[in-house]
C-alpha cells in the first residue's frame, strides 16, 4: 500500500478531532457568555464566578489540542512512516476524542449556563455549579487518555 494512504487517514483524523473539539469549545463558550450577558442585567455582582464558568467548556478544546500535538509527536517519532493498521487505530481514537469533546462542552456549557442563570437569579449556585459541571468534563477526560492507548 502507498504509505501516503495511511499517513493521509492519520493526518485528515486528526484535523477533524481537533476541529470537533474546538468548534464544541466555542459552542459551550459562548453560550455560557450570552447567558452570562443576560444574567449580568438582574445581578452584576457574578461576573467574576461566571467568567470562571464560561471558562469550563473550554478545555475540551485544549484536549483536542493536546491530542493532536501527542498524536504528530507519534508520527513523527515514526520517521512519518505508518502503516494502515495503526493509522486505522489512530483515526479511531481521534475520532472518539473530537466528538465526545464536542458534544461534552456542549452538554457541559448547558448545564453552566442554568448556573449563571440561577446565579443572576441571586441564588448561590456556584460551587454545586462547578462540581456539577465535572462530570460530563470526565467523559472528555476518559476518551483524551484513550488516545494514549491508540498511539503506535
Amino acid at each position: 500500500m502507498n504509505l501516503s494512504v495511511p499517513l493521509f487517514i492519520a493526518y485528515s483524523s486528526m484535523a477533524v478531532m481537533l476541529a470537533l473539539a474546538c468548534v464544541g469549545s466555542a459552542i459551550g463558550v459562548t453560550m455560557c457568555g450570552n447567558t452570562t450577558i443576560g444574567s449580568l442585567k438582574k445581578n452584576p455582582d457574578i461576573f467574576g464566578k461566571s467568567m470562571i464558568l464560561c471558562a469550563l467548556p473550554s478545555t475540551q478544546g485544549l484536549y483536542g489540542f493536546a491530542g493532536f500535538f501527542f498524536m504528530l509527536n507519534a508520527l513523527k517519532g515514526l520517521n512519518f512512516q505508518i502503516a494502515l493498521g495503526p493509522s486505522l487505530a489512530m483515526a479511531a481514537a481521534a475520532l472518539a476524542l473530537g466528538f465526545t469533546a464536542y458534544f461534552s462542552a456542549i452538554w457541559q456549557a448547558k448545564l453552566c449556563a442554568n448556573g449563571i442563570n440561577e446565579m443572576g437569579n441571586g441564588h448561590d449556585v456556584f460551587s454545586r455549579t462547578m462540581i456539577l459541571a465535572v462530570f460530563p468534563e470526565l467523559y472528555a477526560i476518559l476518551t483524551f487518555a484513550a488516545t494514549f492507548l491508540a498511539l503506535p
